[in-house]
């Protein structure tokens, strides 16, 4: 398309990689303004993805009056059999953002502000019956590359990076699916994957809910809640978190997950594939305690929001809209920022 060799020489810097292709920073010279292109690669998979996130970005943004829940498309093209994607120049993502500062975890009070924009963000796509299916750090973009540094009072001699505004936003819309479709294959990324998607039991709106769950344990102590590269020891992970797996989910199991269960439990420690695997999850501690590990006030209120979006059962999770809600965001006694 014309309009990208026109700009070619506009183009910044690469901003991302990723299976998908890369996108770069470039300056858009009808609007003006710094934006991000979405190149991807010239695939049947990941051109179908990209023409449903053109489909899904363009349905929010005209929900969206603000444009303050999701990242805004400005337009799109097919350059070479490359679908190209225009959005608006948003910060590091939360993923980057960690990395960048030795994996440091987020106050109490940033965490709060973040959960409530995300959860905001859920409810608003839940509320247009589509399911994000990928949430995870690396999809929620903050929307200043700004940052304050502060005194790290866990190492005095070191200070910690913090964003300057809390504003965030959802991006990567190439795996949301309407309420009415198919719901048996694989969903999400591995350590962000709701037990349902596992055992093969189907999935809906609640799926996004347990990833909420893991995004926020991950914002308050710096790491992946559970670091798991296989379903055995990912679920092993999950009882050892959080408790026992229900046996009517076990026994509703999919025939692929069945090795995973004996007589109507996990097959764990037996079944698990290295010693290291095993030591893996009893180094987990349960997750009042990882909580109470880095949460020094609204603890209490915390672990019981988190008890409540990483519920097994998805019916018993609270949906976005009910979290909001929860005395963790509307309490008085809160601190503020």
């Amino acid at each position: 398309m014309g309009r990208f060799s026109h700009a070619k020489d506009k183009i910044y810097s690469k901003m991302g990689e990723g299976t998908f292709g890369q996108v770069l920073e470039c300056w858009d010279r009808e609007r003006e303004e710094m934006v991000a292109i979405k190149i991807v690669r010239a695939i049947k998979k990941y051109r179908e993805a990209a023409m449903i996130e053109i489909d899904v970005l363009q349905q929010l943004g005209r929900h969206d009056k603000s444009g303050n829940r999701c990242v805004q498309i400005r337009n799109w093209f097919d350059y070479r059999n490359h679908i190209c994607i225009v959005f608006e120049k948003l910060g590091p993502s939360l993923y980057d953002f960690l990395r960048k500062n030795g994996y440091r975890p987020f106050p109490i009070d940033l965490v709060r502000e973040l959960g409530r924009q995300l959860l905001e963000s859920v409810a608003f796509m839940h509320d247009l019956h589509l399911i994000h299916t990928d949430l995870k750090p690396e999809n929620i973009l903050l929307v200043s590359s700004e940052y304050i540094k502060v005194p790290d009072y866990k190492d005095v001699s070191c200070s910690k990076k913090l964003p300057k505004s809390s504003a965030i936003k959802l991006i990567d819309f190439g795996s949301t699916t309407y309420d009415h479709q198919d719901h048996s294959y694989i969903v999400s990324t591995r350590h962000y994957r709701a037990p349902e998607v596992i055992l093969g039991l189907g999935w809906s709106y609640p799926c996004d809910i347990w990833s909420v769950g893991c995004i926020l344990v991950e914002l308050c102590s710096g790491e992946t809640l559970f670091q798991t590269h296989e379903n055995l020891e990912h679920l092993a992970m999950m009882e050892r978190v959080l408790g026992p797996l229900p046996q009517r989910m076990l026994k509703r199991a999919d025939r692929h997950v069945e090795k995973y269960i004996r007589r109507g439990r996990l097959n764990w420690p037996e079944g698990a594939i290295s010693r290291d695997s095993i030591k893996a999850v009893l180094r987990l501690p349960r997750l009042q305690n990882l909580v109470m590990q880095q949460v020094d006030h609204s603890a209490g209120d915390f672990i019981d929001l988190l008890q409540s979006l990483l519920r097994y059962e998805p019916s018993a999770r609270l949906t976005a809209r009910e979290a909001l809600r929860h005395p963790f965001f509307t309490s008085n006694r809160h601190w503020r920022l």
